[in-house]
């Protein structure tokens, strides 16, 4: 093996310029346009590679950009979940060897399937956007900051989620991205697992790029208007998101509870100050069981009260049951009269955050937040009835799911709200790209989107992406800002991912099954 190794040593080197060519792309240092051309390495790797070389050549590429994308893992576990920074940079390199397995499965696949030069460029983009599938689902899934997110950002180029997702945004930056592999090798006389690649082929994947490219722009541009219109007659209200700005390693001690609650009045005061029509307070904002500390949950309803309007407030749950308690992570709707008019429990928890999976057969491993117990999980699509205004919640890192805010505006959400508790991140570019990947969530569904963190980022998005306001980290903040209550399903809230999938599952057979080049591939 070792040997082996030595003997791809060039590739392995392509693969890991790859990995990190691609955290460029994202925040915080968020140059996406670095996407468009940071595979190339990698992809020129595999001109000579088999399925095991492919395998390990994938797996570096993984590697590199995983540990370079997610490193805040460590620091979290470390700071505030108190492990010795040893483990968890161990928990780290186990997270990044999990999620780089699966893109060097693909790799694999990749270089199984693409024999001829000409199905990279069409099997390739199909396998990318399997492998993100297996992000999203395999071990509860883990489908942060998947290629297309790198372009949040670039409006024109987004506003195509709404037919077809983030993936559809993968696939087209990885076909690009072979596309001009495929030229690199054709203008250095290099083969592709010994064919040539041809001038036809180089030429005839250019024009397909461009035409691709022309398209997306030019959709961009015409729905950025069509939706600016919609937005326009949309029924309109004033929504105000909370940053307690609490820090997390006193967020939990017995003496701050009081503080903590007095300040998010405080905060809320003003917000209402504004003409808020609803206060949103973070994930979690309550550090302690609402309705369950009668002092502290009349603080907090007396608040609301005085404040005289609604408020959506993140706080642990107990329900009694069998002489034990169910606990939840909640939010509560309430009313201007401090009245519960509406629940929602979050759904996609967080293993070792919220929940320890296994727990049966591995009674020894424990949760990082040892403040309450295990949360249940709440049912998947569940609503708030705002008046007359179905609102659908996405608590913490359920944002990155696209299946869950479909599920809302399935039943009928027309603004979705994010409540989350950022603090764990610290000041690493966690937070960042945590917020970058909720624009995605509103240009598939066209809604606005009001998010509230507990120490940033807070703020709004409109359903084209346009990041209307954002905190800063680590201030006290209560911005108000006037959104839209939309309506009406895209192609994507409606279909989801599904059709992508299967057009990428047929085009992978029929390369898997064809094996002679296409006409022109070979140099004229």
């Amino acid at each position: 093996m070792w040997n082996h190794l030595r003997n791809l040593r060039h590739e392995l080197l392509l693969a890991v310029l790859s990995g990190a060519l691609l955290c460029l792309a994202f925040p915080k240092i968020d140059q996406g346009w670095i996407a468009w051309f940071a595979l190339v390495p990698f992809l020129l790797a595999l001109r000579r590679a088999n399925g095991r070389s492919g395998f390990m050549i994938g797996f570096a590429a993984g590697m590199a950009h995983y540990l370079g994308l997610i490193y805040w893992t460590a620091y979290t576990m470390n700071v505030y979940g108190h492990v010795p920074m040893l483990q968890a940079v161990g928990a780290l390199v186990v997270l990044a060897a999990i999620l780089a397995a699966h893109l060097a499965v693909g790799t694999m696949g990749l270089c199984l399937v693409c024999r001829a030069p000409w199905q990279l460029a069409v099997a390739g983009p199909a396998l990318w956007v399997l492998v993100e599938w297996l992000h999203t689902w395999l071990f509860t899934g883990f489908p942060w900051e998947l290629l297309g997110y790198s372009q949040y950002a670039y409006l024109p180029m987004i506003q195509v989620a709404d037919l077809f997702g983030v993936a559809g945004l993968s696939a087209l930056i990885f076909f690009c991205n072979a596309v001009l592999c495929l030229a690199w090798l054709h203008w250095r006389r290099i083969p592709w697992r010994d064919r040539p690649v041809g001038r036809g082929l180089v030429v005839r994947s250019g024009a397909v790029l461009a035409t691709a490219l022309l398209l997306v722009a030019g959709y961009g541009t015409y729905r950025l208007r069509a939706v600016d219109a919609e937005i326009a007659a949309a029924p309109r209200t004033r929504v105000g998101v909370i940053q307690g700005n609490i820090d997390q390693a006193v967020k939990w001690d017995l003496a701050f509870q009081r503080q903590t609650a007095e300040k998010y009045v405080a905060l809320s005061m003003q917000a209402a100050g504004q003409g808020a029509d609803l206060i949103v307070w973070p994930e979690t904002a309550t550090p302690f069981y609402m309705f369950h500390d009668a002092e502290l949950t009349d603080l907090v309803l007396e608040g609301v009260r005085a404040a005289a309007t609604d408020f959506i407030i993140g706080s642990p749950a107990a329900e009694p049951i069998d002489n034990s308690f169910v606990y939840f992570n909640r939010a509560y709707l309430l009313n201007a009269q401090a009245a519960v008019t509406g629940k929602y429990d979050k759904v996609h928890l967080v293993p070792f955050g919220e929940y320890v999976p296994l727990k049966r057969w591995l009674p020894f491993l424990g949760k990082m937040v040892a403040q309450v117990g295990d949360f249940q999980a709440g049912r998947q699509g569940n609503t708030l009835a705002w008046r007359q205004h179905p609102i659908g919640m996405l608590v913490c890192y359920e944002a990155i799911f696209p299946n869950l805010a479909r599920a809302m505006v399935a039943n009928g959400a027309e603004l979705l709200v994010i409540i989350t508790n950022d603090a764990w991140f610290g000041r690493t570019s966690a937070a960042y790209q945590h917020f970058s990947m909720a624009v995605l969530r509103a240009v598939e569904n066209r809604r606005f989107i009001a998010r509230s963190a507990n120490t940033g980022i807070s703020g709004y998005i409109d359903p084209c992406g346009r990041v209307l306001s954002a905190t800063p980290l680590y201030e006290d903040a209560a911005p108000v800002a006037e959104v839209g209550l939309m309506q009406g399903r895209t192609l994507y809230s409606r279909w989801g991912d599904w059709p992508l999938l299967i057009l990428s599952a047929l085009l992978v057979v029929v390369c898997a099954v064809r094996s002679r080049p296409l006409p022109g591939e070979h140099p004229a």
